[in-house]
């Protein structure tokens, strides 16, 4: 599934930050052309830096304007630290990224709420998450879904403190 830019970007920067110490290799292997004319290979090289040197910082400035990240100093470096509204970003990307397996038992998670109208922001937050996890409406405040979610789906109620106003059924269809 496509990502947009911005996603992308913030689930690096959450992935570079579990994994910060790992090595990486700089050194990629040229093609006979480049290897022959180096003064080309390092024009080109140069030019493509600069080219997304430029993109880079664009992205850099969208993203603090748009508050999903700070950029913090750190003993004598400058660090990128998400914010709270970055992490919900990274949240759902994974959300979107992540492979849904059909439950092998056949059953089905369904979920059921009753938000009261003064926390109207909170109902359409979870909707909005229970359109990423793929489930589908069966009434209005009932939601079912047949992959097997129900981690996600508890760290998301657990997230938003919705406990008081959220059940969690597995469900079978019963034929008659």
């Amino acid at each position: 599934m496509k990502i947009p830019l911005t996603d992308k970007f913030l689930w690096d920067v959450y992935k570079a930050m579990e994994w910060i110490g790992k090595k990486h290799d700089y050194f990629a292997p040229r093609t006979m052309r480049e290897a022959a004319y180096p003064e080309l290979w390092k024009m080109k090289k140069e030019y493509q830096r600069r080219r997304s040197r430029k993109e880079f910082s664009q992205l850099i400035y969208y993203l603090k304007k748009k508050g999903y990240i700070k950029i913090k100093s750190l003993e004598g470096t400058e660090g990128v630290i998400l914010t709270e509204k970055g992490l919900e970003r990274v949240w759902k990307a994974r959300l979107r990224l992540a492979e849904r397996k059909r439950r092998k038992d056949g059953k089905w998670q369904m979920l059921i709420f009753d938000i009261p109208e003064e926390k109207r922001k909170l109902r359409d937050i979870l909707r909005e998450h229970l359109v990423l996890l793929d489930y589908q409406m069966f009434q209005q405040s009932v939601w079912v879904c047949p992959y097997d979610v129900l981690k996600e789906t508890e760290e998301m109620v657990r997230m938003y403190s919705l406990d008081p106003y959220v059940k969690l059924f597995m469900i079978k269809e019963i034929e008659v």
